[in-house]
């Protein structure tokens, strides 16, 4: 019996693929290319997808996964997950199970929440000097969820990138989710963020957009009253960062580190889902 991610329960393989979640991925994957040189046995697309989950949640290098529980090479789960990412599979797997959450009516657009954590240190192009941690190299994940912490975009950036110069790209960046009779939806009614993202020109553009900011501001004594709201994407960003590969940036390829973060989502995401039923 194949086990997979349950809510609420902490399994001991956290990386076998169940097949409920296999039946969302599988149609998604695109065509395999053909060998052009025998060699080793082709590894089965959902082996190669355990072990890149095995890889995501341990934190352990690409190539000291056991080999008695059957992944194939780390090289060639690592060469399917920059495939799969470069073909959109997160994206769209993302944007299924947003679907399915709207159709139930439990994503929450009254509004959004948007933060960004480091990443640890880095040391691939999409990095930077923190000038908040004695100039350290890093990235940032940057984060925006609904109102209950349900992710809706994330990306990646240098550590030196001010918080909010991502605003808008990551308000770009949340796909148009149907599920319900009407148009597709992709924007919140308000936008909740820290003093990080205090500024009048932002501000501006929020209204321009139809969105209501609700913003801390600098200057200002602590006590905003925000933090009720804005706990739940500070407990999303706990969860990804629950993940070890995503707590410590090693990658020095960011789309590698790009493809963890977009699966690290939508296995958060597939957890809302997995409370429907």
């Amino acid at each position: 019996m194949v086990v997979g991610l349950v809510v609420g329960k902490r399994q001991s393989r956290p990386w076998v693929v169940s097949d409920e979640l296999w039946s969302l991925i599988e149609p998604l994957l695109p065509e395999p290319a053909p060998k052009l040189v025998e060699g080793q046995p082709w590894v089965p697309d959902r082996q190669a997808l355990c072990g890149i989950l095995f890889v995501l949640h341990t934190g352990i290098q690409w190539e000291y996964p056991p080999q008695e529980l059957g992944f194939g090479s780390g090289m060639t789960c690592s060469r399917r997950l920059a495939a799969w990412n470069e073909a959109g599979v997160w994206d769209q797997l993302h944007l299924v199970l947003l679907k399915k959450l709207r159709a139930a009516k439990k994503l929450d657009w009254s509004r959004a929440v948007i933060d960004s954590p480091r990443a640890g240190r880095s040391a691939g192009p999409k990095s930077g000097l923190s000038p908040v941690d004695r100039a350290r190299p890093g990235s940032k994940h940057h984060v925006l969820t609904d109102g209950q912490g349900i992710p809706l975009a994330v990306s990646l950036t240098g550590g030196n990138r001010n918080d909010v110069t991502q605003l808008l790209p990551l308000l770009d960046k949340v796909p148009a989710v149907a599920g319900v009779v009407g148009r597709p939806r992709r924007r919140p009614d308000a936008l909740l963020a820290d003093r990080g993202y205090d500024h009048d020109k932002y501000r501006r553009l929020l209204w321009a957009r139809g969105i209501r900011p609700v913003i801390a501001e600098r200057g200002q004594p602590h006590g905003s009253g925000l933090g009720i709201f804005r706990y739940v994407v500070e407990r999303t960003i706990a969860w990804l960062h629950g993940f070890r590969r995503l707590r410590i940036r090693w990658e020095r390829r960011d789309d590698i580190h790009e493809a963890f973060l977009g699966l690290a989502t939508c296995l958060i995401t597939h957890r809302h889902v997995q409370r429907l039923c």
